[in-house]
């Protein structure tokens, strides 16, 4: 095969990938694409944790047709036995004399296992085809494998001068109609939504994926921040729906009934926000969106567990007196590197989203 087609069947396999964005969790989305003399014989993607794989999909499909292929992998084709079998055995299996991987698995079970195999029962490994591509698809995944805690996304929505609500605290709606309604899909992505007491207290939200798109998902589970324990027993929060959990800092104390509680490391009546990543991270949640007032926001900022950060800008202006969008001292000089790199800028409704990620970020989680 030419790099060329290599890219074009990779790209397939990504684009076959992300028809799981909503349903893979904790699992991450992959796809599979099985060429034979330049043309697709199998295909397949993982759709839902606990089912085949996409190796295996894509291996059913081609039949006998996958002797002598090439496979392209989005993610290293796993070499542990969990809910289903190694998928780099069923490759062997199946006679394919090429793979073609895009990006290594970090997960300490699989971490260069597959490709080894693979490569140990003759089969010629090429790795690396449209990685960053393929790291970024699986961006929650691989930031759980390598640093022990979830993909950090922020979002926040604002004036133009940099402004989330009036004096008074009103804030409903800022941004129009398109803009919230995108917000719902930003959350169906994610595995959990993040939010602070003090939200909870003011607007007690639901945190819910609320669409008319019947497309199906796994619902994100939801998370409050809330060190003494003070979320109501009447919280939209915890009417069960959805699971959810309360991070505390009371030893013995109990969440709201509907909710769990989840004693995590505290000081001075703040809880340690890395120690709630991790706690939520052991419990397979793999991606966050913070939905938070401007103190939590500004705290996961300042120390530096933000990795995405979503802004929506809607074209209002709301004077000095209003509340600001961030608490907190940031850059101590106009000169300082940003930190950040911008992703994409569009707009939605009247209103502009922005996503800017962390070069830091990117580095620990998607470097070879």
């Amino acid at each position: 095969m030419t790099e060329h087609a290599d890219h074009r069947y990779m790209q397939q396999a990504l684009d076959l990938a992300r028809r799981g964005s909503f349903t893979t969790r904790p699992n991450p989305m992959v796809g599979c694409v099985i060429v034979k003399d330049d043309v697709v014989v199998g295909e397949g993607w993982h759709v839902r944790a606990g089912q085949a794989h996409a190796e295996v999909h894509a291996l059913r499909h081609a039949g006998a047709k996958a002797q002598g292929a090439t496979a392209y992998v989005t993610l290293e084709p796993c070499a542990h036995h969990g809910r289903t079998p190694p998928c780099y055995q069923a490759l062997i299996g199946a006679g394919v004399a090429r793979v073609v991987v895009a990006c290594e698995d970090p997960f300490h079970k699989v971490a260069g296992r597959g490709i080894a195999g693979l490569r140990e029962a003759g089969i010629d490994v090429h790795v690396g085809v449209l990685r960053s591509q393929a790291q970024a698809l699986n961006k929650g995944f691989i930031s759980s494998a390598r640093r022990g805690r979830p993909w950090v996304t922020l979002k926040l929505g604002m004036s133009l001068d940099g402004r989330t609500a009036l004096a008074d605290g009103q804030s409903q709606w800022i941004t129009g109609a398109a803009a919230r309604a995108d917000v719902h899909r930003l959350r169906r992505e994610h595995c959990a939504i993040l939010t602070g007491i003090g939200t909870v207290l003011a607007d007690d939200p639901a945190l819910t994926v609320r669409l008319d798109d019947p497309q199906a998902f796994v619902p994100p589970w939801r998370v409050v921040l809330d060190s003494a324990l003070r979320t109501p027993h009447t919280a939209q929060l915890v009417d069960g729906a959805v699971p959810t959990f309360i991070l505390h800092g009371v030893t013995g104390g109990q969440a709201p009934r509907g909710a769990e509680g989840i004693q995590v490391a505290s000081q001075g009546g703040r809880l340690d926000l890395l120690d709630c990543l991790t706690a939520l991270n052991d419990r397979g949640v793999h991606s966050v969106l913070v939905e938070a007032g401007a103190t939590l926001a500004g705290a996961l900022i300042q120390e530096g567990l933000v990795d995405d950060l979503v802004l929506y800008v809607a074209p209002k202006l709301l004077g000095s007196a209003a509340r600001p969008l961030l608490v907190g001292d940031f850059a101590s000089s106009l000169t300082a590197p940003p930190g950040l790199r911008l992703v994409t800028a569009e707009a939605v409704g009247e209103d502009v989203k922005i996503n800017w990620r962390s070069l830091r970020s990117e580095s620990e989680c998607f470097a070879p």
